[in-house]
């Protein structure tokens, strides 16, 4: 069932929000070589609890830590570890959220860490911007394929593939609400979108093939053809006026 907010769970929500970007600028300003996964973990958790919010990753569905940390080759997922430490000329994929008075906030985003190549960089600035392609598709009266359809064509028009088996979704008092929100899709297809609809977009981007593995681990997912992976998540409400980004700080 999707849940259209009203005014009074969005302004909850929009807290929830604030806490998930303020966490997300906080584990992305640490990345930098020798630090290790298990430290931007921290920093992210005691940023979102020193703001009244809880950490709604941390043992969701039994994931053991409030970040995902995925580097290069790694898609989405990657566990934090005291072991892991960054090396320079790695991209980072941080995803993160805060869960405040029983809503959620969601986002996610990836850091070069020191210099990187001129293809990881293409690669994260071709994510971003199909983002942003994905959202300004999110127009009320619109269907969810016109989001999923931006993304791919911003995308696969630079040589890239977007991941198909993990989609973007619905989000409010639940971390994962209906509707999926694919990064692929035919425009003028699927649910049609509502005033009062939160999304996370999130598109995850490879620079070689759409496939993907799930490690051992049973979390962290993986290029198959081990090329780079870039993610980028905003959580969007849809309004009469055009989607509005909460995830900002």
């Amino acid at each position: 069932m999707i849940v259209l907010k009203t005014g009074r769970e969005l302004k909850i929500m929009r807290e929830a929000c604030r806490i998930s970007a303020g966490a997300l600028q906080t584990a992305g300003m640490a990345v930098e070589p020798g630090v290790t996964t298990a430290e931007i973990n921290k920093l992210a958790e005691d940023y979102i609890r020193s703001q009244g919010g809880e950490p709604n990753f941390l043992n969701y569905e039994g994931y053991p830590a409030t970040a995902c940390i995925s580097i290069n080759n790694e898609v989405i997922h990657g566990i934090p570890s005291k072991q892991r430490k960054l090396k320079a000329g790695d991209i980072v994929s941080i995803d993160l959220g805060a869960k405040f008075e029983g809503y959620h906030g969601d986002n996610a985003a990836t850091f070069a860490c020191g210099d990187i190549s001129d293809e990881a960089k293409r690669l994260m600035d071709t994510t971003k911007e199909s983002l942003y392609e994905g959202i300004a598709a999110a127009v009320s009266g619109g269907r969810i394929g016109d989001i999923g359809n931006a993304v791919q064509r911003y995308v696969e028009a630079r040589g890239y593939s977007v991941v198909r088996q993990f989609v973007g979704h619905g989000v409010g008092t639940h971390l994962h609400e209906a509707p999926e929100v694919p990064n692929f899709g035919t425009a003028g297809r699927g649910i049609r979108l509502l005033p009062g609809m939160t999304l996370a977009i999130e598109p995850m981007v490879n620079a070689g093939l759409p496939d993907v593995k799930v490690m051992p681990d049973g979390w962290t997912v993986k290029t198959k053809d081990g090329s780079l992976s870039a993610h980028f998540e905003h959580t969007v409400v849809i309004t009469s006026d055009g989607p509005k980004i909460m995830t900002l700080l």
